[in-house]
């Protein structure tokens, strides 16, 4: 009876997720091709179209939808798995049957030239993998060398004993990278898990590689960066102090706040600019590192006489390179700190001094308010002087015809009166015309 309830709807693609990665069983002696290229951006589709255009060339029906993380499918002779990962693809052929020289044959050598020079994205890494069966007579150290072109060999006994796996980790003229495996006593499962890790770690390997560089490239600007921004600090703490002379006078002028703003905010953003493009790339390669050594400890290895183990040459070459991103990441991430410290400290002095300017300002405008008050009292005085003196002149006219019209007034008495009397209406009027400007100032 089929259980009913309320089900997620990730439950089963989390399943799924779990067979991903999954192996497929392989017997001795075969021979294993494995080609590994940066996809680029995902979502286009470019990817599933290159494999669907390779099953017509083969005459197989192509998957309708897209296959996902990876795809199983024979190819006549041939086994081909196609594995879609974050930002790379893999194509591995498998060949089964008897050879006589390891790598004198290439599972790749059967598909068509056009298609490959066709793949969309660059080939990162491919290796030439043969599996040989425990019935081969064992090889002499010399027959060993002389099958990586006399280079020097790294090899141990995996999977617990039951396999000898051997490789140079070196491009070969054919641009393979060579790996020899032989069967001691692996049962078809544990072949093909074997098989499938070493290929995986020659290829997230390379994928860990591709931060080295960017690093390198990364610490010169970071370089040059650290100078220009101890420059930028030592400017800072003179112009805090000026330059002292002999006598301990000032010598010199601190540099303009603005000006070394600029080019901190400048510097600041030369340095975010290295970390976006490294960030990621470094990000990727401590990923990578960290299933490379997952990979390792799931080999099993045990030492071979007078031979480096394949954790022992990545240990050596490969845990350094690591090293140097996740260095550069953290150096890049420290100078940025300490330039937006700088920054901050900047703005802040720039900031008292813009205060310092308005505190100046403010004061000055307020001088200038009360020169403008008593000047406005003096003239107010003066508009009260000037308007008694026309008012009493009316008011003169006014009284010297009455006392010509026959009225006995004394004309000088009367002006000398009316004189305090005209100028305290002027006063009056001034006043209450300066409350009324005031209350409707306030309104």
């Amino acid at each position: 009876m089929k259980l009913r309830y309320p089900e997620h709807p990730l439950r089963q693609a989390l399943t799924a997720e779990l067979h991903v990665r999954n192996f497929e069983p392989l017997r001795a002696p075969a021979q294993v091709a494995h080609l590994a290229y940066l996809s680029g951006p995902s979502g286009t589709g470019a990817n599933v179209l290159h494999l669907q255009a390779l099953l017509r060339q083969f005459g197989v029906e192509a998957p309708r939808e897209d296959p996902g993380q990876y795809f199983f499918v024979d190819l006549g002779d041939l086994r081909l798995r196609w594995e879609r990962h974050t930002e790379f693809v893999t194509y591995t052929l498998t060949r089964s049957g008897a050879f006589d020289r390891p790598f004198a044959y290439s599972p790749l050598d059967d598909l068509p030239a056009d298609w490959l020079a066709a793949l969309p994205g660059k080939v990162v890494t491919t290796a030439l993998l043969a599996l040989e069966p425990r019935e081969t007579p064992e090889r002499r150290q010399s027959e060993l060398i002389a099958l990586f072109d006399d280079n020097p060999v790294v090899g141990s006994e995996v999977a617990g004993g039951n396999a000898i796996a051997w490789t140079d980790l070196r491009i070969d003229p054919d641009g393979y990278g060579r790996i020899l495996v032989r069967d001691v006593g692996l049962s078809d499962g544990q072949a093909g898990r074997l098989v499938k890790r070493i290929l995986d770690i020659n290829a997230y390997r390379a994928m860990a590689l591709l931060g080295l560089p960017l690093a390198r490239q990364a610490s010169r600007i970071l370089t040059r960066a650290e100078r220009r921004l101890a420059d930028v600090a030592v400017r800072m703490r003179v112009g805090d102090r000026g330059t002292e002379g002999p006598e301990g006078e000032g010598e010199g002028k601190a540099p303009p706040e603005r000006r070394l703003l600029a080019e901190l905010t400048a510097l600041a953003a030369e340095i975010e600019s290295v970390a976006a493009r490294t960030a990621s790339r470094f990000d990727a390669s401590r990923a990578y590192y960290q299933v490379i050594t997952q990979r390792l400890s799931q080999l099993r290895e045990g030492r071979i006489q007078g031979l480096q183990t394949l954790s022992e040459f990545l240990d050596a070459r490969l845990a350094p390179a690591i090293a140097t991103c996740i260095a550069t990441d953290q150096r890049q991430q420290s100078l940025a700190d300490r330039a937006a410290r700088m920054t901050a400290l900047l703005r802040a002095r720039v900031e008292v001094q813009l205060q310092e300017q308005n505190r100046s300002l403010l004061d000055s405008m307020d001088r200038r308010a009360r020169l403008q008050l008593r000047l406005q009292q003096t003239v107010e005085g003066l508009s009260v002087v000037a308007i008694g003196y026309y008012g009493v002149g009316l008011v003169g006219y006014l009284i010297k015809g009455l006392e010509a019209g026959g009225i006995a007034i004394d004309a000088e008495l009367a002006i000398a009166a009316a004189v305090p009397v005209v100028i305290g209406i002027a006063w009056l009027g001034l006043r209450h015309m300066k409350r009324q400007l005031h209350r409707d100032e306030g309104a």
